[in-house]
């Protein structure tokens, strides 16, 4: 799609939109970035955007409305939404029915990109994913870069990539939600448990929000799936790609499982041992089935498996994700800051080998906390609370025989209880089963104050 000259309209000034805005103006578009929030000081984000101080880049905030609604509404091209802003507020809506094409980031870097993009998503597990095959594409292309929601949006970097450029991308159903034709070489939908249904609404509707990845790929692309998921086997049937499985259950005819502690990939009629997890340096099944989802993507794209293995030994593990930080007398403490669901949550406690203090609670995202609480099963000694959800979680907790229960207005209180509760010999782990806003701008920045509070003991 051509830009120059034309009005395009970028929707929310986080990163995203920033980057959004900085291609945008390198194509020579006349852009107009929207933010609803009229406190924001336009001087700051001119600042923050390459080639803000443009005469092409008009910066409006607040409630759209009347006149200058209208006036804004007819002038544009395109809209490009910021994966933060719901698709179904009522000014998108009246831009669908202006017949506007409304596109995400990722759609507006894939229409001005090159190279073959490898894309993951899932509920749990993404960002493992993809730094892991991120590091893989590092030792084997020439040109390779890793974005989406892992930090760095594919827009800053989509006029840098060539043809021969590998883009590893971590995709959220927010992000997926606004693709056209974006349409990976490599798609991979890791897991799907609910989440994010305050945005969503309904379960159906997360679902196909993650299945969109795979909606433009052909019978020349893959996609890996987990055998071991409901949802992703059955989706497995109806795609037009090729389909590669992983299992950590079961061996499988063809694709990449688990046998005896052995990571085996089985392609193409040939058996080939890829590692043993005991080589890894990341802990716990659902490591191993994020291993092997990189893996498989990774000779699913051709890349040789001694690649594949070296890769898998060094790799060290992503911050924020049931992350070492010290032993302080006797106690381990761990930081899952990025245990933002419950699903993540129970995967934090599972990789737990001793008696554990757990903080939890945070931002209420409308989820259910039973399976988490069920999965504490006598490792959990002691839960401390603070947050928005507190006392939801306390409920759930005692309606499932979990007494054991602190609660603290802070996190500085609720880390102070956790120190005072454990014994030489126990783990303290953070991993709250809710997102920290809130408290915190994001999870990075709780996992920080969690580790310079541990370093400080």
């Amino acid at each position: 799609m051509v830009v120059k000259d034309k009005n395009v309209l970028v929707f929310g000034s986080g990163i995203s939109g920033e980057a959004a805005c900085e291609l945008l103006l390198k194509e020579e578009a006349k852009v107009v970035l929207y933010d609803g929030n009229d406190k924001l000081n336009p001087e700051e984000i001119r600042a923050k955007i390459e080639g803000g101080d443009s005469e092409s880049l008009e910066i409006v905030l607040g409630t759209l409305e009347g006149d200058r609604k209208e006036e804004l509404l007819d002038k544009l091209s395109l809209v490009v939404m910021s994966p933060g802003v719901p698709t179904d507020l009522p000014i998108v809506n009246e831009m669908r029915e202006k017949g506007l094409p409304i596109w995400g980031e990722i759609e507006l870097a894939y229409a001005f990109g090159k190279g073959d993009v490898l894309a993951i998503t899932g509920t749990n597990g993404k960002t493992t994913t993809t730094s892991l095959l991120g590091e893989i594409m590092k030792n084997y292309a020439q040109s390779s870069f890793v974005v989406g929601n892992i930090g760095n949006p594919y827009t800053s970097i989509a006029l840098q990539t060539r043809e021969d450029s590998v883009i590893v991308a971590e995709m959220s159903s927010f992000q997926l939600e606004t693709i056209q034709t974006f349409c990976p070489r490599v798609s991979a939908i890791l897991n799907i448990t609910p989440d994010h249904l305050n945005r969503h609404h309904t379960m159906e509707a997360y679902i196909e929000a993650k299945e969109n990845i795979a909606k433009n790929q052909t019978e020349k692309d893959t996609c890996v799936l987990n055998y071991e998921d409901d949802v992703t086997r059955a989706f497995g049937e109806n795609v037009k790609s090729k389909v590669l499985y992983f299992s950590s259950q079961r061996i499988l005819e063809e694709g990449i499982y688990l046998e005896n502690g052995q990571i085996v990939l089985a392609m193409n009629g040939e058996k080939t041992p890829v590692c043993h997890v005991d080589e890894l340096n990341i802990l716990g099944t659902h490591n191993h089935e994020n291993a092997m989802a990189a893996a498989g993507m990774a000779a699913a794209y051709g890349v040789p498996v001694d690649v594949i293995r070296r890769t898998l030994k060094e790799f060290q593990g992503v911050e924020h994700r049931i992350e070492y930080v010290a032993e302080k007398n006797g106690v381990v403490y761990y930081n899952d800051s990025k245990g933002t669901n419950p699903d993540a949550a129970i995967k934090g406690i599972q990789a737990m080998n001793r008696p554990t203090v757990l903080i939890g609670g945070g931002y209420d995202k409308d989820s259910a906390y039973d399976e988490w609480i069920d999965s504490f099963d006598g490792k959990v000694k002691k839960l401390v609370l603070l947050g928005a959800t507190r006392d939801k979680i306390a409920e759930t907790a005692r309606a499932h025989g979990f007494e054991d229960i602190e609660m603290a207005d802070t996190f500085e209180e609720a880390f102070a209880k956790c120190v005072e509760n454990a014994k030489p010999g126990d783990a303290v782990l953070l991993s709250p089963a809710c997102a920290s806003w809130g408290m915190f701008k994001n999870y990075e920045e709780r996992g920080d104050k969690f580790k310079e509070l541990v370093n400080n003991l």
